[in-house]
């Protein structure tokens, strides 16, 4: 549990990039090991010049453009005269308002989803599992857009892509919210920093600490989120995956030889106790949860939809898949646990020797040439590689 009082300035901020650090380290001075001990969902990390490499993965008109389509979740949030207004996407362009007019914010999800550039960005931060990654979001900002002092449930990373953005974060005294409002906005925040962030500086926040960022001008800002799935959201979804899922006995309740009902509002002793019965003895076996615990983790967001490559013979794709490689497209979430894979929610059992590849697959999202070569040699994984490529999941080219 973070502390109450604030901390000090220096457990917050970074050190400066150390020499060493390759140029895609978005922690500057941090190791993978130092920020995992002291700062991973226990206390905030401010890193200027984190990304100085990388610009805004998007203009503020693509972004626009992007908030446009029907796949893609987007919001937009504006406050005028001490009243929120929530509308959800798609937009049109003439639906946003001009950047001159002050205080609204343009929130579009999954943008990694959409663009090489910001899937790219979102790489970074593989040092943390597939499993919790789960997307970028980039907000387009009017001088004072924000959307309020809020908390998240989950781990987040604010990287400034254009622009000036002010953030003041503290640990909530009180999470009680100003009613009746369209957004989560905390009735009482006391900030205890203040930080404000230029282009390729990032601030890191656990979940549970209360924040809220302003643009100081026109500024575009990534946010890099991971999932973190409740018990309730967990439990829901296998129980109902559980109730669907074919195979094995399924016995109904009867009662032949009931005598006449004298009280018929009453639940049937007999009936209560055969339902309360199934519910204690159903167990799920190790096979069943390690099965749905995969397909969950891998599962895309319902508005994902993947574009169907052009049918090739399976000779034609190991040719080329051999002379250019292989990536997974981006919106492909793929995870490996012993033999088994699971790709887009679903499982593939695979053997010892296609197992090496498709792990290899997942942890790089990409074999080249060679490696493609080999691994297509064996017709079987050769035919599992093109049912992927005709889905969509699969590209040719590593690069």
């Amino acid at each position: 549990m973070p502390a109450t009082r604030p901390l000090p300035r220096s457990a917050i901020e970074a050190p400066s990039r150390a020499a060493r650090r390759p140029v895609r380290w978005p922690l500057g001075g941090v190791s993978v090991d130092e920020f995992l001990r002291d700062h991973w969902q226990r206390r905030p990390l401010l890193v200027r010049g984190a990304v100085p490499d990388a610009p805004a993965p998007l203009t503020a008109d693509a972004l626009v453009e992007l908030a446009g389509r029907d796949e893609v979740e987007s919001r937009l949030v504006s406050a005028s005269a001490g009243r929120w207004r929530l509308q959800h996407g798609p937009f049109d362009a003439s639906a946003v308002p001009p950047l001159a007019r002050r205080r609204w914010t343009l929130l579009v999800q999954g943008v990694d989803l959409h663009d090489d550039r910001a899937h790219a960005l979102l790489a970074r931060f593989r040092f943390l599992p597939d499993a919790r990654l789960d997307d970028l979001m980039i907000s387009l900002a009017s001088d004072g857009g924000g959307v309020g002092p809020h908390v998240d449930s989950y781990d987040v990373f604010l990287l400034q892509a254009s622009g000036r953005r002010r953030w003041r974060i503290g640990w909530p005294r009180s999470r009680e919210l100003v009613p009746a409002l369209p957004l989560k906005i905390l009735a009482r925040f006391e900030p205890q920093h203040d930080f404000v962030l230029e282009p390729g500086d990032m601030l890191y926040l656990p979940p549970g600490w209360a924040h809220d960022g302003i643009a100081e001008g026109p500024c575009m800002t990534c946010s890099i989120g991971f999932r973190a799935p409740s018990r309730h959201e967990f439990l829901s979804a296998f129980l109902a995956d559980a109730a669907e899922a074919p195979g094995g006995a399924d016995p109904r309740f009867g009662d032949a030889g009931r005598a006449a009902a004298a009280r018929p509002a009453r639940l049937p002793e007999d009936l209560h106790a055969q339902l309360a019965r199934w519910a204690r003895d159903w167990r799920p076996t190790p096979a069943a949860l390690d099965d749905f615990i995969g397909r969950y983790l891998t599962e895309p967001k319902p508005q994902v939809w993947f574009d169907r490559s052009a049918p090739l013979s399976p000779k034609a794709f190991a040719a080329r898949a051999s002379r250019a490689g292989l990536r997974l497209d981006r919106r492909t979430r793929m995870a490996y646990r012993r033999r088994s894979l699971f790709v887009n929610g679903e499982r593939y059992d695979a053997g010892a020797a296609a197992a090496r590849w498709l792990r290899r697959l997942a942890d790089e999202r990409r074999l080249d040439a060679f490696s493609a070569a080999q691994a297509i040699a064996d017709p079987g994984f050769s035919a599992l590689l093109l049912e992927w490529h005709a889905a969509g999941w699969l590209r040719l080219g590593a690069v």
